[in-house]
């Protein structure tokens, strides 16, 4: 059993107030609907479960579940933290996402680090690395296409 490693940052200028992007991040229904991939977040308290849908990898697939601490600060960001409520979760996540009023929309800052122990050696890091995060910019991109399609606005 390896761990694998994504890392993905994307940032926008979004034609739109803070206030109509924060109800989207704050809704997990909402989120998992308008995520690629995602095929739910169950939140308790500050502590949320997303669960992705099965994920091909190299030699095997995953279907990722992880719990996420998450802290909110009104209408400026939402960090989260990997924390799993026991040894079982074989995924997780860490980053934020930065909301800052801008001339024009709402300058929206999305950083994430996905990381995931697979049943594959170690020596296919750069492979399973590469799928990972051609995968983590693909929901990415989708995401802000379904974002701007809810939200009424064409897309840029």
């Amino acid at each position: 059993m390896a761990t694998f490693t994504a890392h993905n940052r994307s940032e926008a200028v979004v034609p739109t107030g803070r206030e109509e992007i924060w109800k989207v991040l704050t809704d997990p229904d909402l989120l998992a609907r308008l995520t690629p991939l995602l095929k739910s977040v169950t939140p308790d308290g500050d502590l949320w479960t997303w669960r992705l849908v099965k994920i091909p990898v190299l030699s095997t697939s995953i279907a990722p579940k992880f719990t996420e601490r998450m802290h909110f600060t009104e209408m400026e960001s939402i960090t989260f933290t990997h924390e799993p409520p026991d040894d079982t979760e074989k995924a997780g996540a860490e980053g934020r996402y930065d909301l800052a009023e801008v001339e024009g929309g709402t300058h929206l800052v999305i950083d994430l680090q996905l990381c995931v122990d697979l049943p594959l050696p170690r020596i296919s890091a750069p492979a399973v690395t590469a799928v990972m995060t051609q995968v983590v910019v693909r929901m990415g991109d989708r995401f802000a296409d379904n974002l701007y399609d809810h939200l009424g606005l064409p897309k840029p």
